[in-house]
């Protein structure tokens, strides 16, 4: 049995083309960067500064990213900024997801004055608390430290993770929490066993791009960390820039060690983050 198939008008054909090729500037504009920063890592200092050089490397040094590892603390850079982004991302989800659940389903005085505040809270960058957040950590002790790291980035992106879990929550209908406590589940009960899984797509967003934030913060970690042990990724690679001369080669090469966990990260849960995208995106 033949299939009755239409033949694409040119018209359509002529739009087709031209959404292809739009996608396609798209993408050679965002990737570019990095292809840069590849070619770069891949060369050696006398290319780099040489007065007529090409975007491609003439001869192909890989062991400018071995070098790195030897001339830096890499490993102890990336793992203080896998402790950083974990432990903020944890304690936002913690402190987030409880609160985010009572703005969704529970009314109290002042829910709407609460919910105003969570929202002008994300409006202030960190460099504009840079000297009372130094003060703080100063008083508690906490400078030089990654704990105050990881508190102070759970901080700062608590109000994103209340907001986009709310949105979450709101859309996940309410009737299947009281089908669960007419079960002889209690509120927390039916939020662990029945809201949470359901709201799996959202959580994973959220922490994603939590982590994200948390990864590649810079502007307070470089102004509490002193030693060079506790320095996180995204401050430990200015190592290769010195007061006379900027190491390209090896400053782009730890740079892409740094995004290589991102896109790890990425590449594993982007089935949810559309999902996710849309539910926490549910007007309230």
């Amino acid at each position: 049995m033949k299939e009755n198939t239409k033949p694409v008008s040119g018209k359509k054909l002529a739009l087709r083309i031209l959404l292809y090729l739009v996608v396609f500037i798209i993408c050679v504009l965002i990737l570019y960067p990095y292809f840069a920063m590849l070619c770069t890592a891949l060369k050696g200092r006398s290319e780099i500064f040489a007065a007529k050089g090409t975007i491609l490397p003439k001869e192909t040094l890989w062991s400018n990213f071995a070098d790195i590892w030897q001339r830096a603390p890499m490993a102890k850079y990336m793992l203080n900024s896998v402790l950083i982004a974990g432990g903020s991302t944890v304690i936002a989800l913690i402190c987030g997801i409880p609160a985010a659940y009572a703005l969704s389903r529970m009314k109290f005085k002042g829910d709407v004055v609460f919910l105003g505040f969570v929202i002008v809270s994300q409006m202030f960058a960190p460099v504009v608390l840079l000297i009372g957040i130094y003060k703080v950590m100063m008083t508690l002790n906490l400078t030089n430290s990654i704990l105050g790291l990881i508190f102070i980035n759970a901080a700062f992106n608590q109000a994103f993770t209340i907001w986009l879990l709310r949105g979450t929550f709101m859309g996940i209908s309410s009737e299947m929490e009281q089908a669960a406590k007419i079960d002889g589940c209690n509120r927390f009960e039916a939020m662990v066993k029945i809201l949470l899984p359901v709201a799996a797509p959202g959580i994973v967003t959220t922490l994603i791009f939590v982590f994200i934030n948390a990864w590649n913060e810079y502007t307070v970690a470089l102004t509490l960390i002193s030693d060079d042990l506790n320095k996180p990724l995204t401050v430990g690679i200015n190592i290769f820039n010195g007061y006379n001369m900027i190491e390209w080669q090896y400053l782009f090469a730890a740079s892409l060690f740094a995004i290589a966990p991102v896109v790890i990260l990425f590449a594993i849960i982007e089935k949810n983050l559309v999902s996710g995208l849309a539910s926490g995106g549910v007007k309230g």
